[in-house]
């Protein structure tokens, strides 16, 4: 029966694609009756499926077959003695011809060997000669001559009340042929190898049939199993048949296989388009919660309306009748997306002469192939770069498809994402992962080189000119019209930076890291170029300053060439600056939130290295490394060392001149166009980067200074044992000093231009400059606040602060809303004086009494951050640098500020004064 069914099937394969290929034909006289053939009749799939379901079954368990077989032959000799024996047949009396060739069968029968206890794949036995004399029997009884028929045998033995003989005789006819014959039954019913001269109609109905409608991923398994026997058409005294068969049956191989895998990467996009597991998420947007919210408060929701508003549908909408598809859609794509995987995960390798297709490898190939695609064409959308968090979100989402898919294959896909991941954050060699000086030629995945190279163009250089500012109190950068398809504040605050470190991980912050280190190197070669062609203008300036002459100084100020570009270039490096100082900062928490023993290892490591100048190379590695996640509180000056070091940046006398030509700037037409913002702690041009980029670049050029000025001491006493080093070069804390001296001095320069050119004219800019200078002091860890307050009265500073928060709409509203997340002007209200602390790092510091200081919340640290969750307002200490106060003040009659370090000045009343009134002591007098 199995060999007939075979037979049946294969014959019905054989028909069909024979008539598949032609044409009906539209003649009348036609004696045939035209058959349509569909070529997208999924019953072809059935046909082969079941013929190679039955032949694998066949196979798998042919040694129980064989030995079922001689079982039931063995029990076969004795029955057919027994039949020959009774009375009927003795009755018949049967001619000598026919009752040797029954007694030969008997025989036949009766030697066969018996499988008790014996390996049934070791039998061999041939049973041609019994099948031979059977069907000698068979002809004899059927003869028309012969005087015995085939019924008077039966007549004679079914009285028995079994089995005839001819029955007995019959079956085991059949079953021997499945001891001796298995295989070649097998390979003439159930081979397909005649299919390879229609291989290319296989192709076509493959396709049309496969992802049907009706079609069966199972089935896939049958299609491509055929190819095996293609080869066995060649004819031997051809040789050049077996080469052109096997090309083309591998070809048909491949070709069924690229259907298969591109139906596979069909299903997985359906399912992570928005109409798949995307529509699902689109039901929990906040929007449409908000939605809801109204509707119902308003009393306008209908009982029982399936149908939302402004595009969104009310809960429950997919479970109506009419809205179900979808969700029917989804049920479908997922079983077959499991069926075909786990059929592919199940089938056995493909050999084709030389060669073997392992699906299970294709499959994993296109299933990360298909991630990696997916994740190049979702970087960036129709407009530009897509968010991180939207970004992040999307691979999430494909990797539950994957995750789903994995369950039913016996691969590892999770490690196969994270290569891809690695491999677009990091493709050099292996070897490079373990050095951390930068290799001649560094390869990098093309995602993160979209992504890099579009915050740095965009971000960093602003080269749309969309009015990139950063905002320190936000602690991200804003926009006055949309990047692409955001606004900056949308792709550059903490939670989408912290979204691009989870995706890229810390080699993808290291590729951003390294870009803008490149620009920044480029800017500061620009200001060494500048100090160097102005070198001779400088020195004059800085006589003239320190001899007090403002005539000859002004006049030699003019002559600097180029200031306006180099104020711009340090700009911009400022931005860099914050940028990367946000960078480090999301990197830092990522990491404290996936690794907090690697975090809090790296946080007190840092805390325990010597300060020595110049650093060891593995002390400066482990700097460099905590820098980069935040957890050093210099993050700035620590950055721009590095770039330094690694540039050779900083190797002249003219660097000497560096705070002289910073002081310059504040004579810069900028200033025309600065204007503080309250609501963003910065002003309107950006040059509040300026005061980042001079403190950080003042700091890093001293200790790059004293560890050249170290190894050309240590190269010329090579040879003079007994001569030792300075102490005082090789100790962090001089260095600290001599930072902070140079940053006084710039201090004192740059009050005495701003204050030496003030006048009724350009008293706005005025304004500007001393916030400046008061911002500076607050970002610079080697300027302590009562700096200022020896050159400009913090009275006037106060006035300032007092007018430009009194007159912010931010603070009416804050006031309104209570909350001191959205103001300063709030926390500020709420603050108390408190005595600062020294420094956590090694710089000096005098313990100054600051009750008098406050500052507005910033992005160096908040005093207090309103809980949302809890409705309360909690304190939380800073991690990087203890909180300095500065801003407005709480003005009230029962609070009287007291000035240190030589200031007498004071001042009570409900609020300042226009134009400085209440000022009534510093260097300038007002009438």
């Amino acid at each position: 029966m199995v060999f007939s069914a075979l037979a049946l099937a294969q014959c019905e394969v054989m028909w069909y694609f024979q008539h598949v290929g032609i044409a009906s034909s539209k003649s009348k006289a036609a004696r045939v009756v035209p058959v349509d053939i569909d070529p997208s009749d999924p019953t072809i799939g059935f046909l082969l499926d079941g013929i190679d379901r039955l032949c694998c079954l066949v196979r798998k368990y042919i040694a129980a077959i064989r030995g079922y077989t001689l079982s039931y032959l063995s029990s076969c000799a004795g029955r057919i003695r027994f039949l020959l024996g009774t009375p009927g047949m003795v009755a018949l009396d049967l001619d000598a011809t026919l009752k040797g060739l029954l007694q030969k069968i008997v025989r036949h029968l009766e030697n066969m060997p018996k499988p008790q206890g014996e390996n049934i794949s070791a039998i061999t036995c041939d049973l041609s000669e019994l099948r031979k004399d059977w069907l000698s029997v068979l002809m004899i009884v059927t003869s028309a001559r012969s005087s015995i028929n085939i019924r008077h045998l039966e007549k004679a033995t079914v009285s028995t009340g079994k089995e005839g003989l001819l029955s007995e005789g019959n079956a085991a006819y059949n079953w021997s042929r499945c001891v001796d014959e298995l295989e070649s039954q097998l390979s003439k019913h159930g081979s397909l190898k005649k299919l390879y001269f229609y291989h290319q109609h296989l192709t076509s109905v493959f396709r049309n049939t496969m992802f049907g409608p009706e079609g069966r991923p199972q089935h896939c398994c049958a299609w491509l199993g055929v190819a095996s026997s293609f080869p066995e058409c060649a004819s031997v005294i051809v040789p050049e048949e077996v080469t052109k068969i096997g090309r083309d049956a591998v070809l048909y191989v491949e070709s069924l296989i690229e259907s298969i895998m591109g139906g596979l990467e069909g299903l997985i996009n359906i399912l992570d388009s928005e109409g798949g597991f995307g529509s699902l998420e689109m039901q929990l947007l906040p929007e449409q919660a908000a939605s809801f919210m109204n509707l119902t408060l308003r009393g306008s929701v209908p009982a029982k309306s399936p149908k939302g508003i402004s595009g969104f549908h009310f809960p429950g909408y997919e479970s109506y009748p009419e809205n179900n598809s979808s969700i029917k859609m989804l049920e479908a794509a997922m079983q077959r997306l499991t069926n075909l995987c786990s059929v592919l995960n199940d089938m056995e390798p493909i050999c084709v002469l030389n060669h073997v297709f392992v699906l299970r490898e294709y499959m994993r190939e296109c299933i990360l192939g298909n991630f990696k695609r997916r994740l190049l064409s979702v970087l960036k959308n129709d407009n530009d770069l897509q968010r991180p968090s939207v970004l992040e979100s999307l691979i999430h989402r494909h990797s539950s498809i994957v995750h789903l898919a994995e369950q039913h294959i016996s691969m590892d896909l999770t490690q196969g994402i994270r290569e891809v991941l690695l491999a677009e954050s990091f493709s050099g060699p292996v070897s490079s992962l373990h050095l951390f000086d930068k290799p001649a030629e560094q390869h990098t995945g093309s995602a993160i080189e979209a992504v890099c190279n579009w915050y740095v163009e965009n971000i960093v250089k602003d080269v749309s000119g969309a009015g990139i500012l950063f905002a320190p109190l936000h602690k991200c950068f804003k926009s006055t019209r949309p990047v692409g398809g955001y606004f900056a504040d949308s792709v550059t605050d903490l939670r989408e930076l912290q979204a691009f470190v989870r995706i890229f991980g810390g080699y993808g912050v290291d590729r951003l890291d390294r870009m803008m280190k490149e620009h920044v190197a480029a800017l500061l070669n620009c200001i060494d170029s500048s100090l160097r062609v102005n070198r001779e203008v400088l020195e004059v300036v800085a006589g003239s300053m320190h001899s007090g002459d403002r005539i000859e100084r002004e006049a030699n100020v003019k002559q600097i060439i180029d200031m306006e570009t180099v104020v711009g270039f340090c700009i911009q490096a400022g931005q860099a600056i914050a940028f990367d100082c946000l960078l480090a900062e999301a990197a830092g928490s990522v990491l404290e939130e996936g690794a907090p023993l690697i975090h809090s290892l790296l946080a007190c490591v840092v805390k325990h290295l010597p300060d020595e100048i110049p650093e060891k190379k593995e002390i400066r590695r482990m700097r460099r490394v905590a820098n980069s996640v935040g957890v050093i509180s210099d993050h700035d000056n620590e950055w721009i060392r590095s770039i330094l070091e690694e540039v050779g940046g900083a190797n002249n006398g003219s660097w000497s001149l560096l705070p002289y030509f910073f002081a310059t700037f504040m004579t810069s037409n900028i200033w025309n166009t600065s204007a503080f913002n309250v609501d963003t702690g910065g002003f309107s041009n950006n040059i509040h980067c300026l005061a980042r980029c001079i403190c950080a670049v003042i700091a890093g050029s001293e200790f790059v200074r004293l560890e050249r000025e170290h190894q050309q001491k240590q190269s010329l006493s090579n040879g003079h044992v007994s001569e030792t080093l300075d102490p005082e070069i090789q100790n962090r804390l001089s260095a600290e000093t001599c930072i902070k001296s140079t940053m006084q001095l710039f201090l004192k320069f740059t009050t005495c231009i701003i204050l030496d050119s003030w006048n009724e004219v350009n008293r706005s800019q005025l304004v500007a400059k001393l916030i400046f200078l008061d911002q500076l002091c607050e970002i610079s860890p080697y300027l302590p606040r009562s700096s200022l307050e020896a050159h400009v009265p913090y009275t006037i500073l106060r006035s300032i602060y007092g007018q430009y928060y009194a007159n912010s709409p931010s603070t009416q509203l804050a006031l309104l809303s209570g909350s001191p997340q959205h103001s300063p002007a709030i926390s500020l209200a709420h603050a108390s004086p408190i005595i600062r602390q020294p420094r956590g790092d090694s710089t000096p510091q005098s313990s100054v009494h600051s009750s008098g200081f406050f500052k507005p919340s910033s992005a160096h640290g908040r005093e207090q951050i309103y809980d949302t969750d809890s409705g309360s307002i909690r304190s939380i200490e800073n991690k990087h640098r203890n909180v300095r106060r500065s801003g407005p003040l709480d003005y009230s009659t029962s609070r009287k500020v007291k000035f240190v370090e030589g200031s007498t000045s004071g001042s009570t009343g409900p609020s300042p004064l226009p134009r400085f009134a209440v000022s009534r002591s510093g260097p300038i007098s007002y009438k």
